[in-house]
């Protein structure tokens, strides 16, 4: 019997891209943000889930319009398009969390914030964080034993003796339900 061949890291690149692509298809993926959000990391994810047939809308404490912070100064404006007084967890598959410093920062102390975003870990749907947004993952109580990408800085909070510390390696899968999708971010890795 033939040895199977291992697959290049292309194919399985191709094969998960096309993967994620059938499973957001349709799919309604809530992005939540305020001021000062790291402006990359709510277009560009925004653009591809987009681009792979998810329905994206931005759900903010703001009711009009929010600004990304662009690396090292202020950035674009964004329209809201939920409220978050207005919003719903149960009308949503999935949740975005982008981060930048002063927006998750900024959420995780707005209760309605966190409520929205524990309503999607207690429903077992799809959780995705960039950089500092698994401050909001912390806040909810949901990093408790779960291996988590975040910005370096995290470190101590995840170093908190209700949670189980910190590693530097890199993250193999995403937060999210037990169905997560690997993500390839160069963040380290924590272990909260």
């Amino acid at each position: 019997m033939a040895e199977k061949q291992p697959q290049s890291d292309k194919q399985q690149d191709q094969q998960q891209a096309e993967g994620s692509e059938r499973s957001v298809k349709g799919k309604k993926v809530a992005i939540l943000a305020t001021d000062g959000f790291e402006q990359v990391e709510l277009t560009e994810p925004r653009k591809a889930l987009d681009a792979a047939g998810a329905q994206t809308s931005v759900v903010s404490p703001k009711r009009d319009k929010i600004r990304g912070w662009n690396f090292t100064d202020w950035g674009e404006e964004v329209k809201v398009d939920v409220p978050l007084d207005q919003a719903n967890p149960e009308d949503f598959d999935a949740l975005l969390l982008p981060g930048g410093v002063i927006n998750p920062d900024t959420l995780r102390m707005n209760d309605k914030a966190v409520e929205f975003a524990t309503a999607f870990f207690e429903a077992g749907k799809p959780v995705a964080s960039i950089c500092h947004g698994p401050w909001m993952v912390i806040e909810t109580g949901a990093a408790d034993g779960r291996q988590i990408a975040a910005w370096p800085s995290l470190r101590r909070t995840c170093a908190m003796p209700a949670l189980n510390g910190w590693t530097n390696k890199f993250a193999s899968t995403a937060i999210s339900s037990p169905a997560a999708s690997r993500t390839t971010s160069p963040r380290s890795t924590a272990r909260c």
